[in-house]
């Protein structure tokens, strides 16, 4: 592996992340804030570490995919660090609690270690905000995007940061690509933050609830989410912002080229569609059946939390008092996520399809052995590598969940909680149930459960593979053969 090739873009993204934490210092500055001296030093310390990966690094147009992989790999291990610095250095926050609040914001999951956002600067809450923003287009996209590297051979890095699988062809005009899915996120969070205005939020906290919903994390600037605005228009929005974040950025793309007949055609974003009306529906109809509610507002909070638990996390309303049944469908949707190239995580649906088209095939077969079935996704062919992969992604998801609810269980939590905050981290949704529910959050866990958690929501996020490919004796050989 050329680890000099690997230092040089580390080096380019770790000045690229003190030019972002100097957007929250200069808010410190203007609002004379105490937090101006840590996003100084935050600053500072990023600039060394670019500084020192530049010494040793030298740039390269020949990536492997060994290299993509290292890189972004230790593009968010660097990320995170860097995005650590604010709370650990303020004083916000211990190391653990520090690591824990950047990798739950850059990965997009929402949970938060704060006992209480009462008296934190707004700067440190924009940062929180910031973290979700560029961690969920990806940290690696929007490096690719803004600052572009060896052409074709980014296509390692742009694949390593996992958006669910996926039948575009990229590699062509990778750069052109990224460039315009920036251009959409930006343009969503633009027109998120002016409807937010116009429902009478301040510009400040519309633009931070912006970025938070088109990021799909849930952080807030209050501790009780979207419920402290009691605003039927922002919650009404916010759902359907939150929708739009859990579909495709490159359909949407697809669809600004070659027109919105597009997005109908797609049969993922048809089954997402189908998915969210349906678990609103059922949720909606328990509510009112087994708590009496309202039917307008039973309406209302299911379809904020259905459209919210796939998987930004705002929370409107304490769904840990709702019915068993309803409680269920969110920990399924919890599992299902967004789609593919969304900024959501989860198993996405359009492995969720191919997993349930495979199905349907191997029974088929079973009936006629001599049938031969093509599985298709949109109309285009799906081979069995990529069968194998979305199987093997399924499996490796499920046991992931597995071994986090037992370390987790093993640490004190009760089986079911266990559950619940193993499938939300992994998910990168946020709000759990038990003790980490709607209205509580992640503070009261030992730090050997936040430890565990840290790595969970990585897994999540990089779609597992990349981390795993890490711990292969064989990948930190000099020689490799792909």
């Amino acid at each position: 592996m050329n680890i000099y090739a690997v230092n040089y873009i580390l080096s380019r993204l770790s000045f690229a992340m003190a030019a972002a934490l100097a957007i929250p210092l200069v808010l410190a500055i203007v609002g004379k804030e105490a937090s101006r001296e840590a996003f100084m030093l935050s600053v500072f310390v990023s600039i060394f570490f670019g500084i020192a990966f530049r010494r040793y690094g030298e740039r390269s147009d020949d990536l492997t995919p060994r290299e993509g992989i290292a890189i972004t790999a230790f593009g968010w291990f660097t990320g995170t660090f860097l995005g650590m610095l604010p709370y650990l250095l303020g004083h916000y926050l211990g190391f653990l609690d520090a690591l824990f609040e950047s990798i739950s914001g850059f990965t997009g999951t929402g949970a938060t270690v704060f006992g209480t956002l009462d008296g934190v600067p707004y700067s440190i809450l924009f940062w929180r905000m910031m973290t979700a923003w560029i961690g969920g287009l990806g940290i690696i996209v929007i490096f690719i995007a803004l600052l572009p590297q060896s052409g074709a051979s980014t296509i390692y890095m742009y694949s390593a940061e996992g958006s669910g699988p996926t039948l575009d062809r990229v590699m062509p005009r990778l750069h052109e690509m990224t460039v315009a899915l920036f251009k959409i996120y930006l343009i969503f969070t633009v027109i998120t933050t002016a409807i937010f205005m116009v429902c009478g939020v301040d510009f400040s906290i519309a633009l931070a609830h912006a970025m938070s919903t088109i990021g799909t994390c849930g952080f807030s600037t209050y501790d009780d989410s979207t419920m402290h605005f009691h605003n039927l228009p922002f919650e009404l929005w916010t759902a359907l912002f939150m929708f739009l974040a859990g579909g495709s950025f490159s359909l949407y793309y697809r669809a600004y080229v070659k027109g919105p007949a597009v997005i109908l055609h797609n049969t993922e974003f048809r089954t997402y569609l189908g998915i969210v009306l349906a678990a609103t529906l059922l949720i909606a109809l328990n509510l009112i059946l087994s708590m009496g509610m309202d039917g307008s507002m039973a309406a209302r909070v299911a379809i904020f939390q259905v459209t919210s638990l796939s998987t930004t996390g705002f929370v409107s309303a304490d769904f840990e008092t709702w019915p068993t049944f309803s409680k269920m469908v969110l920990l399924l949707l919890m599992v299902i996520g967004g789609c593919a190239g969304s900024t959501a995580s989860g198993i996405k649906v359009a492995r969720l399809i191919l997993l349930v088209r495979n199905a349907r095939a191997v029974v088929l077969q079973k009936l006629n052995p001599n049938r031969v079935v093509d599985i298709t996704l949109t109309g285009a062919h799906v081979d069995g590598a990529m069968l194998l992969r979305v199987g093997t992604f399924f499996f490796l998801y499920l046991a992931v969940i597995f071994v986090t609810a037992f370390l987790l269980a093993m640490d004190g939590l009760l089986p079911f909680d266990a559950v619940a905050v193993a499938i939300t981290t992994i998910g990168n949704i946020g709000p759990a149930f038990g003790i980490v529910s709607a209205t509580s959050t992640y503070a009261p866990l030992s730090d050997f459960s936040k430890a565990i958690l840290c790595l969970t929501m990585l897994l999540g996020r990089l779609e597992i593979f990349t981390l795993l490919i890490l711990l292969q004796p064989s990948f930190w050989r000099r020689t490799h053969r792909w």
